[in-house]
């Protein structure tokens, strides 16, 4: 699976990373925005309906975004030069992290969105409580996935250089990385030369 990522055409994994994501997003507000009647009166049980979707469409998108990362991340470090070593446990631990965190934080969403749709009025309640936990974990999940945006960057920049590299080789590609609906149309190619090398 590693290969399949970084082998990928730039365009693929647009399509599969933002595509396909942004197409589900726009069935289900047109299906919601269709729902709203002459009044402009929307029926409550046709949009919950709808949330219900959104749990899925992010368990697609993160499996291809966290994918992508850990393809970079673990499948690169062949074509680094073996006197060159990354902190690869650190990474595998940051890496997990944000993923168990969304998984859980997911499937609060849509417990919640399931229970509010069938009348339980308890669970808005609970999220509540739970907001003590979820607030100080979001925040170390924001740094690990920051994490990610460095290793992933730094790999890159150290397997097409075969040396060591400072902030200055790598500070573009972090940002691109960061804002990779643009920056994967420069970094996967990157990437598929080091591979094809």
């Amino acid at each position: 699976m590693i290969d399949k990522f970084l082998k990928a055409k730039h365009w693929q994994l647009f399509i599969l990373m933002f595509g396909v994501p942004i197409i589900f997003q726009i069935i289900i507000m047109t299906s919601m925005f269709s729902n709203i009647d002459s009044n402009g009166n929307p029926e409550p049980a046709t949009m919950f309906n709808s949330f219900k979707l959104f749990p899925i469409i992010m368990f697609i998108y993160m499996g291809f975004f966290f994918g992508w990362f850990w393809s970079i991340g673990i499948g690169l470090q062949k074509y680094i030069p073996n006197e060159i070593q990354l902190k690869l446990k650190k990474f595998k631990i940051f890496f997990f992290i944000p993923l168990i965190y969304i998984t859980f934080f997911l499937t609060l969403i849509g417990t919640t969105i399931y229970g509010i749709s069938s009348g339980d009025r308890t669970v808005g309640g609970i999220i509540g409580k739970m907001m003590f936990f979820i607030l100080p974990l979001h925040l170390f999940s924001m740094f690990c996935m920051f994490y990610q945006l460095y290793f992933a960057s730094k790999t890159i920049k150290t397997a097409e250089l075969k040396r060591e590299v400072t902030l200055n080789d790598y500070m573009g590609d972090f940002f691109m990385i960061w804002f990779f609906p643009i920056g994967i149309w420069f970094i996967q190619p990157r990437i598929n030369k080091i591979v094809e090398e």
